[in-house]
């Protein structure tokens, strides 16, 4: 009776994460698969095959958006670590316990406003007449005031921003749970800083890096307002090509297409990942 109240109890409570999974994220996926090897041949007549496949390769503004969207986005990725990396360290080991809820609290102020307020304060910070270039103005610094949006630096900028929170939280989750008598043991065997945080820092934390990686990089990916309202005319991300299959040319087949490819190749970045640091996703985001 134990044994059949357990298995009731495991089926109840993993019954609402299995309908989550199969109807949000399995099925969808498997219909974008479905529309994407479907060719258009005439008016509501269709013929599967991978033609959608083909176009896409044959187009080369197609591939060249979507190779500079992972390039992107693998930039944003190690200024996020760049960036979050002292932050999380600064909160495992040197805050005191007191103080580190409201850093933490500091750290998802972001998160309380939509991705879509977040690019408008950028902007309003950033445009021709906006805070920075009025103060600069002010300062003598520059003589009149520039137009700091719309190009790739600001892009980058916005997106450390919104992502750089999910870098921090598996960086601070691991950074915890190491011993300080190993940093101690290793200044005693004659290690200078470098060598302590290259051979012992950076090794017992390339779990937490490699976690923070993997989520930081598929949102920059798959991210759309932060690239188009801060890159504006002159943003080349992948997800306005999906966008514009979808909504501007009514081409459902091809942004299918778009979609298929760009999930395919996001994840074999994070599978190359996972194999040049010799991490696995059991040992990064499903560790216990």
């Amino acid at each position: 009776m134990r044994n059949d109240a357990g298995k009731l109890s495991l089926i109840l409570l993993m019954a609402p994460f299995a309908l989550w999974i199969g109807l949000l994220i399995v099925l969808p996926q498997l219909g974008i698969g479905y529309v994407s090897l479907r060719e258009k041949v005439g008016i509501n007549q269709y013929e599967f095959g991978p033609g959608n496949y083909a176009d896409f390769i044959a187009e080369p503004i197609y591939r060249n958006t979507l190779f500079r969207t992972a390039w992107m986005s693998i930039l944003v990725t190690a200024l996020a670590l760049l960036v979050g990396f002292p932050v999380a360290w600064y909160i495992a080991k040197i805050a005191r316990e007191r103080s580190r809820a409201a850093l933490f609290l500091l750290c998802l102020i972001p998160l309380w406003v939509s991705d879509l307020v977040r690019a408008y304060g950028w902007i309003v910070l950033l445009r021709e007449t906006g805070v920075v270039s009025t103060v600069l103005v002010g300062a003598g610094i520059i003589a009149q005031p520039v137009e700091m949006l719309y190009n790739d630096v600001t892009v980058v900028i916005g997106l450390v921003y919104t992502v750089i929170l999910f870098m921090i939280v598996p960086l601070v989750s691991t950074l915890q749970g190491m011993d300080d008598a190993l940093l101690e043991a290793g200044y005693n065997l004659g290690g200078g800083r470098l060598t302590v945080f290259r051979r012992i820092i950076v090794p017992y934390a390339m779990p937490g890096i490699v976690a923070g990686c993997i989520i930081t990089f598929m949102l920059t990916a798959g991210s759309y307002l932060t690239p188009i309202l801060l890159g504006g005319k002159n943003s080349s991300w992948f997800t306005e090509q999906i966008y514009n299959q979808f909504i501007t040319r009514y081409n459902w087949e091809a942004g299918a297409t778009f979609g298929v490819l760009l999930l395919g190749f996001t994840s074999l970045v994070v599978w190359a990942g996972l194999r040049l640091t010799g991490q696995s996703l059991s040992t990064t985001v499903a560790k216990e």
